[in-house]
C-alpha cells in the first residue's frame, strides 16, 4: 500500500512596506503574487524565510526611514530583498547593507518575485489549493486602494517621482472597473481611487474606450476621470449600496468640474484630494507648477455651491527656496479665503536629484519651522470652525474599530465620515455602541461634539 507523499511546508515570506497608499498596493500584488506561486505569508520575522522591504524615496528623511527598516531586517531576519522607490538607489542600499540579497526598483513586480524564488525557492508548486485564493489585502476587508495609473508627466521643481515611477502610465479601464467590482463584491465598502495625477488619467493612451460590462448590455467607457467616476459610482455592494468612491491625487484640470455633479448625485464621495502646494505666484512658479490660485478661489465656490457637503483636502510645501514673508502671508491670506476641510503641511526638503535643490535663496530652518507653526494655527481654526458647524448634525460613518466593553458594559467606536480618509484625516469617536456593531458597517451618527480634527458622537436613533 503506498503511503501518501505529505505536502512540505510552505517558504514564507515577510513584508514590510513603507510610504504612500500606491506602494501599499505594490505590495498587495506582490504578495498576492507570491502566494499564487506557492508561498504562505509571516506576520513577523522570525517565522520568515526571507524578508521584503519596500521602500519610499521620496525625501532624504524618508530614506532613512527605508534605511533603518532595512537595518531592523537584516537585525531580526536576516535574509532581506529590497524593492520599491529607493531601489532606483541600489549602491546607497548596498553601501549601507551590504548583506541585502537583491534590490528592484519601483512596481517592478517580475523582478521582486524573481528574486524571491532565486533566494528562497518555493517548496510547494503554484495553484495547490483547488479554490483558488482572493487577493491579498494590506487594509481592512472594508476599504481599498484602487490604483489607476503608474508614474506622472509633471515635472515639478522639488520631486523626483518622474524619475523614481516614470511617465505616465495609465491602466485599461474595463481592468479598472474589473478589479473594482472583485473588490466591492469581496467586500469593500470604500473604494480610494489613487495614483500620482488622477486626473491625467488616460492622457497617454489617448483615452482608449473599451466595452463595459462584458456581454451584451456592454457600452464603450473611456479611459477618463469623468467615466471612470461615473461607473464607479454604478457599482453596488451585496447588499445593494452604493459603495464610497474617494478621489485622491486629483490635479485641478478643467475637466475636474465634470464630477462634481456627480457627487451631488450620490454617485461619488463628496471628497477632493487636491495637491496645492502653495498658492502665491512666484513660488509656484518656482516649482513648476500652474499658478492660477483666483481662479482656483472661483472654482471652489461653484463646487460648494453645487455639492455643499464637499469635503476638499490639500497638502502646503513652506519654506521653499525663494520664499519670502510676503508669499508666506499671500498663502495664509489664501487659505482664509478658500476656506479648506483638511490641510497637511510639509517643511521644505531638499530630495537627491530634484531641481529645486539649485534655486537660490534657501528658507533658514528656524524660519520654516515658524512659518510651519503658524500654518497650522491658521488651518486648525479653520478646521475647527467647520467641525464645530457639524454639531447637531447626522452623518454616515463608516466604522473602523469596535473596543471592548468598559467597567460599565458601554463599547466605544472608531469611525470616519464622508469627510475622512482613513490614515491621514480625523475620525469619529463613537459611544456606548450595540455589541454587534463590527468593522465596515455604515451607521448614521448624531454628532454631539468636536474638536479641532475629530467628531464624537452617538448612533442615531
Amino acid at each position: 500500500m503506498n503511503t501518501p507523499t505529505a505536502l512540505p511546508d510552505q517558504k514564507k515570506v515577510g513584508m514590510v512596506s513603507l510610504g504612500c497608499p500606491k506602494a501599499l498596493v505594490d505590495s498587495e500584488r506582490i504578495l498576492t503574487r507570491l502566494r499564487a506561486d506557492g508561498y504562505a505569508m509571516s506576520p513577523d520575522y522570525a517565522g520568515a524565510d526571507v524578508v521584503l522591504v519596500n521602500t519610499c524615496g521620496f525625501l532624504d528623511s524618508a530614506k532613512e526611514e527605508s534605511l533603518a527598516a532595512i537595518g531592523e531586517a537584516i537585525s531580526e531576519n536576516g535574509r532581506v530583498i529590497v524593492t520599491g522607490c529607493m531601489g532606483e538607489e541600489a549602491d546607497a542600499i548596498r553601501a549601507a547593507h551590504p548583506q541585502v540579497l537583491a534590490v528592484t526598483g519601483a512596481h517592478q513586480y517580475e523582478q521582486v518575485v524573481e528574486a524571491v524564488h532565486t533566494h528562497a525557492p518555493p517548496s510547494q508548486g503554484p495553484f495547490v489549493d483547488l479554490i483558488p485564493q482572493p487577493d491579498i489585502k494590506l487594509t481592512p476587508r472594508h476599504y481599498s486602494y484602487l490604483k489607476i495609473s503608474e508614474g506622472c508627466n509633471h515635472s515639478c521643481a522639488f520631486c523626483i517621482i518622474p524619475q523614481l515611477r516614470g511617465k505616465l502610465a495609465s491602466r485599461r479601464i474595463d481592468a479598472v472597473l474589473r478589479e473594482a467590482e472583485k473588490l466591492v463584491a469581496a467586500g469593500t465598502k470604500e473604494l480610494l481611487v489613487i495614483s500620482q495625477d488622477t486626473s491625467a488619467y488616460g492622457v497617454d493612451i489617448r483615452h482608449e474606450a473599451r466595452p463595459w460590462p462584458r456581454g451584451q448590455d456592454a457600452r464603450e467607457v473611456r479611459a477618463h476621470m469623468t467615466d471612470l467616476a461615473r461607473e464607479l459610482g454604478q457599482l453596488r455592494t451585496a447588499e445593494g449600496h452604493a459603495p464610497w468612491v474617494r478621489l485622491h491625487y486629483v490635479y485641478p484640470y478643467p475637466h475636474v468640474d465634470a464630477v462634481i455633479p456627480l457627487m451631488a448625485e450620490g454617485l461619488l464621495t463628496p471628497y477632493l484630494d487636491i495637491p496645492f502646494q502653495h498658492a502665491a505666484p512666484s513660488v509656484l512658479k518656482s516649482m513648476k507648477r500652474p499658478a492660477n490660485e483666483a481662479k482656483v478661489l472661483e472654482r471652489l465656490k461653484g463646487w460648494r455651491a453645487i455639492a455643499p457637503d464637499i469635503t476638499i483636502r490639500s497638502s502646503f510645501v513652506v519654506g521653499f527656496p525663494g520664499e519670502t514673508e510676503e508669499d508666506f502671508r499671500y498663502l495664509l491670506d489664501w487659505l482664509e479665503e478658500a476656506q479648506l476641510d483638511r490641510v497637511g503641511a510639509f517643511r521644505f526638503e531638499p530630495v537627491e536629484g530634484a531641481a529645486a535643490n539649485d534655486l537660490p535663496n534657501a528658507v533658514p530652518e528656524a524660519v520654516k519651522e515658524e512659518r510651519y507653526a503658524r500654518l497650522m494655527e491658521v488651518t486648525e481654526r479653520i478646521s475647527a470652525a467647520k467641525l464645530a458647524a457639524k454639531i447637531g448634525r447626522t452623518l454616515p460613518v463608516i466604522i473602523d474599530e469596535v473596543g471592548e466593553p468598559d467597567e460599565d458594559g458601554d463599547i466605544g467606536a472608531t469611525g470616519r465620515s464622508q469627510a475622512d480618509a482613513p490614515e491621514i484625516d480625523g475620525a469619529v469617536y463613537l459611544r456606548n455602541v450595540p455589541e454587534t456593531l463590527a468593522p465596515g458597517d455604515i451607521v448614521e451618527v448624531a454628532v454631539e461634539d468636536a474638536d479641532a480634527h475629530d467628531l464624537f458622537g452617538v448612533i442615531a436613533d
